[in-house]
């Protein structure tokens, strides 16, 4: 994984209104863990973290943190956590883990699948992505931002385990080589549709609806009156994990 460059700044300022002062000034305000230096409080400029998020591959990114002023210079690390203002998505505050370019490290990485499987195409099958993430471990510089995996050749009932994933240089798969990753079922029949046990009292079933714009205009039943939910109060510096 190539590091990005992204400046920072060391940070004073650390109460509930400082904070807020400081977002309404256009930073972000950050921390960065791990290493054998102390938990070190900083800022960021908000648009140059939002583009950096914008244009990356996947929420695996690794930095080269220019501390300007700050007496431990720069700085390799992941991008920990993000926390976002739930009505406008901008960045409230990021937490980055320091790295060492001659020490590995475990991420977990996203799978995502590339292609359309025969066993979808020809045999009315339907392809279920088991794992979304598997964890891997590698030198900063080794580790995948996504790992892609070519489907088109997966038949009806064929399975891809984890020992079965591409074989990337540098980069070590961690877990059970025989776990599950992608395969390709057989679509249910309507006598297994029936024999399908129901849910017990207390499950919680997903049920996906597709609402339509005179759905979504109407007013909720019993919502007349109703006072509104309490707007989630913004989060401040985050504790170290």
């Amino acid at each position: 994984m190539k590091s990005v460059s992204l400046t920072a700044y060391p940070r004073t300022l650390s109460g509930r209104l400082d904070v807020k002062k400081l977002r309404a000034q256009g930073r972000v305000p950050a921390v960065i863990y791990g290493g054998q230096a102390k938990p070190e409080s900083l800022e960021l400029t908000q648009v140059e973290l939002e583009n950096l998020i914008h244009h990356s591959v996947s929420e695996n990114v690794l930095v080269d943190l220019k501390v300007e002023g700050g007496k431990s210079g720069s700085r390799l690390a992941l991008l920990q956590d993000v926390q976002h203002y739930a009505l406008t998505g901008k960045v409230l505050h990021v937490d980055f883990h320091e790295v060492f370019a001659t020490e590995k490290v475990t991420i977990m990485v996203p799978v995502e699948t590339k292609g359309e499987a025969s066993g979808v195409k020809n045999s009315g099958g339907v392809l279920q992505h088991v794992l979304h993430k598997v964890k891997v471990k590698a030198l900063p510089k080794d580790l995948p931002e996504i790992i892609e995996v070519d489907v088109t050749k997966m038949e009806l009932n064929q399975t891809i385990h984890l020992g079965e994933l591409p074989k990337i240089e540098g980069v070590e798969y961690v877990g059970d080589v025989k776990l599950s990753v992608i395969s390709v079922s057989a679509p249910r029949t309507e006598k297994e549709e029936e024999a399908a046990p129901a849910a017990a009292p207390g499950d919680v079933v997903a049920i996906k609806e597709k609402k339509t714009d005179e759905a979504a205009a109407a007013p909720a039943a019993g919502a007349k009156g109703a006072a509104a939910a309490p707007a989630k109060k913004e989060g401040g510096d985050k504790g170290k994990k």
